[in-house]
């Protein structure tokens, strides 16, 4: 197989991936966002898991008026007095758009979509049993992490009909986008109480994201101790209850670039289920029932996650949970590509720079493959005359011209996949450095240089995308053996260039970037092995 038969299949493994991974987006169910509600109602039924019997919320349950604002160098949160749920987070140091001082949204519950993340105790004297979402006492509206203030506390205080009193507390960390939420419960009453946490997300179904040049999966996700990680879709959820009993695990919602994650104990048999109630899908995790004697008190607890898919501080909290930086089966690649990347941006500071010094060593360490790969396509374009023979004598004997082949490869000792191999070896690396450039929060809104300001979104002036066609066109042009194919390759090959540049133009442009640098230290390979090759009589 020669090279311009190789950049053919190149070009349709790239386009049939991108067409797969279109196809599993389409699969999912496009529902419509519910109608604009207010909040009144936004409390739904079944919204707390029950240990025993379904009950359902009062038709009547409302959202509080009472919200508590809080604010940290991480993260902005409104938490709502009844049930002392998050319904509103965003996060400061991402913006919306690059320079812009409008705050990420993550977590929210307007305009008709719900998103937020619930807590609480059931079980046999949990405040939450009967479905009800009882009322927390706040000693202030407003809390916030000051100057020189590592932790901050905001305790929520609530007091059942038999004096048992419970502590709803978010304990937040500077610099940090974990929360940790503890329920103290005092069991003051006579009487031995029974209560079991629960941790879920919640949201409306329908909004979504990606595209054929960008596709990003936005769902729910969950981690068992046999299935390390495993995506849950939105139609999934509307055809199956999710039920899972695991020690450890966790639960999370995602989307491009950033999640939010119930991490529960991890010593602990937790059970890990799913819903969807009148448009919105619930994942969530229950731990274990406990019992408080008379007088006693016990604390129960989880840590939720609302932030980028930062994976060192997601390792920090399970194990697992940076495998929500999802690269594909191709993973592990993906992950040491990663690494690496992040290494030569700490000694450059600069992320374009990273991607070209990354893909100088991917390319060199492929040189040999590359080298072998036109070495294998010089010694088969030496033998054709010999092959033409071959075919003239055995033309009319498939078994005696197939024996005859071999044998001559292996006297000239040629590998006639030679050519294709390399290929091959060299493609799956392309795909797992395009999901870490499409996956790495870190390139979000990271600039390059000049009008490349964010290399995770296209180029604006297409400059990248031309650039990149053209050097595509002058190593089309570098073949010898383009005026040997036939009308039709010619013509595949003449179009080649321009469909990829149509393809391009979309793409992010930290990818872009890496698919020219990679073509121009092609180039430069291609004209050192060629005068290697002259060299040792092979054309």
């Amino acid at each position: 197989m020669d090279s311009q038969r190789n950049l053919i299949l190149i070009g349709l493994l790239f386009v049939s991936f991108l067409l797969w991974q279109q196809w599993t987006l389409d699969q999912a169910p496009q529902a419509e966002t519910p109608a604009a509600q207010t909040v009144a109602t936004a409390d739904k039924a079944n919204d707390v898991p029950q240990s025993a019997a379904k009950s359902a919320a009062p038709a009547g349950a409302t959202i509080s008026d009472r919200l508590i604002q809080v604010q940290t160098d991480t993260l902005k949160l409104t938490i709502d007095a009844t049930g002392g749920d998050v319904v509103y987070a965003a996060l400061p140091e991402h913006k919306v758009e690059q320079g812009g001082d409008e705050a990420l949204t993550i977590l929210e519950n307007e305009n008709g979509f719900t998103y937020i993340a619930q807590s609480g105790l059931i079980g046999l004297n949990g405040p939450h049993a009967s479905g009800q979402r009882p009322v927390y006492q706040a000693q202030a509206a407003n809390y916030t992490l000051q100057d020189g203030q590592d932790t901050l506390v905001v305790p929520l205080i609530f007091t059942d009909a038999n004096g048992v009193k419970f502590e709803k507390r978010y304990t937040f960390t500077r610099g940090h986008y974990d929360v940790r939420v503890d329920y103290l419960v005092h069991n003051t009453s006579d009487a031995a109480i029974q209560v079991q946490m629960y941790s879920q997300l919640k949201q409306s179904i329908g909004k979504s994201e990606g595209s054929m040049m960008m596709p990003t999966y936005r769902g729910g996700a969950y981690s068992t101790a046999d299935t390390r990680y495993e995506k849950y879709a939105f139609d999934k959820m509307e055809k199956n209850n999710l039920a899972e009993a695991t020690q450890g695990g966790w639960i999370a919602m995602l989307q491009h670039y950033f999640v939010s994650a119930w991490v529960p104990s991890a010593d602990s048999t937790n059970d890990i289920y799913s819903n969807v109630v009148s448009g919105d899908a619930i994942i969530g995790v229950k731990q274990p029932a406990v019992q408080i004697a008379p007088g006693a008190e016990q604390t129960l607890g989880a840590t939720l996650y609302v932030g980028p898919k930062n994976q060192e501080a997601l390792s920090a909290l399970s194990p697992t949970l940076n495998l929500v930086v999802d690269y594909g089966w191709l993973w592990f690649i993906a992950q040491p590509l990663h690494s690496l990347l992040m290494f030569l941006q700490s000694l450059v500071s600069n992320w374009g720079v990273a991607i070209i010094l990354m893909t100088l060593i991917i390319r060199g360490f492929m040189y040999p493959l590359t080298k072998a790969q036109y070495t294998s396509m010089a010694k088969m374009r030496k033998l054709q005359p010999k092959l033409a023979d071959l075919k003239e004598r055995f033309g009319d004997d498939r078994q005696r011209m197939s024996q005859a082949m071999m044998e001559l490869y292996q006297k000239e000792k040629v590998n006639p996949m030679g050519g294709c191999l390399p290929l091959l070896l060299q493609f799956p690396i392309f795909i797992a450095f395009y999901w870490v450039l499409l996956e790495s929060v870190e390139l979000r809104h990271a600039p390059f240089f000049g009008w490349i300001t964010d290399l995770s979104v296209k180029d604006p002036y297409y400059v990248l995308p031309v650039l990149m066609g053209i050097s595509m066109f002058a190593m089309q042009k570098m073949q010898p053996t383009m005026a040997t194919m036939d009308p039709m390759q010619q013509k595949i090959m003449q179009y080649m260039p321009v469909m990829f540049t149509v393809f391009f133009l979309w793409f992010p442009s930290g990818l872009v970037l890496y698919w020219l640098v990679g073509n121009l230290v092609a180039i430069a390979q291609q004209l050192f092995i060629y005068r290697s090759l002259e060299k040792q009589g092979l054309k």
